[in-house]
């Protein structure tokens, strides 16, 4: 949060007839008149509590323009940097179990269209908050399984709804609720993961993509168990793969690497993750996918495995990057930056003269273009050059809403460093 969205968090809190209204500053409707559905503080004059609910995290309220023009439904969150998420811009529609039920079908029905989800090892996210109209909620399927996940206390406050929705539209054998860290911090929401319904999910659970096998621990492996995300861009990056020692910095539960072995003929692969719960994993995922005799892990640290190397003059055919969220709020994507751009001349420093970087990033608040122009600063900096081959970003069920920019947080590049 800013200096300034702090100092204006308390604004005035009115009585009126009616729903409540949070009514925007003057000149401030704009962005929300043109369906991006996040209302900070900043952007607000003052709330009318209304005279038919009392005013707290999870009340529906009308948006309403200085001039008193109605924008928009939302859900409000005093607690939350986001103190209005937007729902519906319609202003007959009520924000009832039945709009949520609507939603969620909606969002089902594209996945129905991109995958089998009878399949017992399907992978897929069901549900991907702001791009499905549906902020602050996201849903994997992991077989019969649900993982679902609440990054909005005010949503929260609707869960029993958009639970029986997910139930009616997908029958799962459970739902598991995974919390993400520092939801405590950023919305007020305190929640234990856990069993929501039906039965406890196998440890692991084993999905399929593109003829890879991978287990999946959804009650306690990053995220929500399983980057999904880079389903296909594991793909591309196997296509360089062939005969190639490979290292997969940050692997995780090993999907890189696997791929770049069984798909892509890669003669070697050395996976490092400062996890070992996922390093287990991977070892088991590449015992699965019978390239165990190629792949090693490393447990350690990814900057200081990468500064050893390049100490030691060790290079690779193929080195991917792929780490963690990077910038949390705006005030960090200075600090993003400078970290990707570290990691970025570690990686070209270990990449042999001819060889192949693939570099990711999966912050939404950084975009492509400043992305891209830590790729042109690594090659000024490491006085290497580096040809970008292909670019790549999320797949389709993980839509990105043409409304809501921060939607598009995935980016991956694949170089050539010559």
């Amino acid at each position: 949060m800013s200096g300034t969205e702090d100092s204006e968090r308390q604004f005035a809190v009115r009585e009126s007839q009616g729903p409540a209204e949070v009514v925007l500053k003057a000149r401030r409707a704009q962005p929300f008149f043109g369906r991006h559905p996040w209302v900070f503080a900043g952007a607000i004059h003052h709330v009318n509590a209304g005279s038919e609910q009392s005013l707290q995290a999870g009340s529906v309220v009308r948006l309403v323009s200085a001039e008193g023009r109605f924008v928009a439904w939302g859900l409000y969150n005093a607690q939350s940097r986001i103190v209005v998420r937007l729902y519906s811009w319609d202003p007959q529609a009520g924000l009832d179990a039945a709009f949520w039920q609507q939603r969620v079908r909606q969002a089902v029905q594209l996945r129905r269209q991109l995958f089998n989800l009878q399949a017992a090892d399907c992978g897929c996210r069901l549900i991907f908050s702001e791009s499905d109209r549906l902020s602050g909620l996201t849903v994997d399927q992991y077989g019969s399984c649900l993982l679902v996940q609440f990054t909005s206390l005010a949503l929260y406050q609707h869960r029993e709804a958009i639970i029986a929705a997910l139930q009616s539209e997908c029958q799962p054998a459970g739902i598991w609720l995974r919390t993400e860290k520092g939801m405590r911090e950023a919305e007020g929401l305190e929640v234990v993961d856990g069993l929501l319904s039906g039965l406890e999910p196998a440890s692991p659970l084993f999905i399929s993509e593109h003829g890879l096998q991978f287990g999946v621990d959804v009650r306690h492996g990053q995220k929500t168990g399983c980057y999904l995300d880079q389903r296909d861009n594991r793909i591309a990056v196997a296509r360089y793969a062939g005969g190639a020692s490979v290292l997969d910095a940050f692997c995780f539960s090993g999907g890189f690497g696997i791929a770049a072995a069984k798909l892509g003929g890669a003669k070697s692969v050395l996976g490092v993750d400062s996890s070992e719960s996922a390093l287990v994993l991977a070892r088991e995922n590449a015992r699965l996918n019978g390239v165990a005799e190629r792949c090693e892990y490393l447990n350690e640290d990814v900057r200081t495995a990468l500064e050893g190397m390049v100490d030691a003059g060790r290079q690779f055919d193929l080195v991917v990057l792929d780490p963690p969220r990077m910038a949390r709020a705006r005030s960090g994507i200075d600090r993003a930056l400078n970290g990707y751009l570290r990691f970025n001349e570690l990686g070209v420093r270990v990449v042999r003269p001819g060889g192949i970087l693939a570099t990711c990033s999966c912050s939404g608040l950084v975009t492509r273009a400043e992305f891209m122009e830590v790729i042109s600063e690594t090659a000024r900096q490491s006085g290497r050059d580096i040809q970008i081959l292909e670019q790549h970003g999320q797949p389709p069920d993980h839509p990105i809403s043409a409304t809501c920019p921060e939607s598009e947080y995935l980016k991956v590049v694949i170089c050539r460093v010559v």
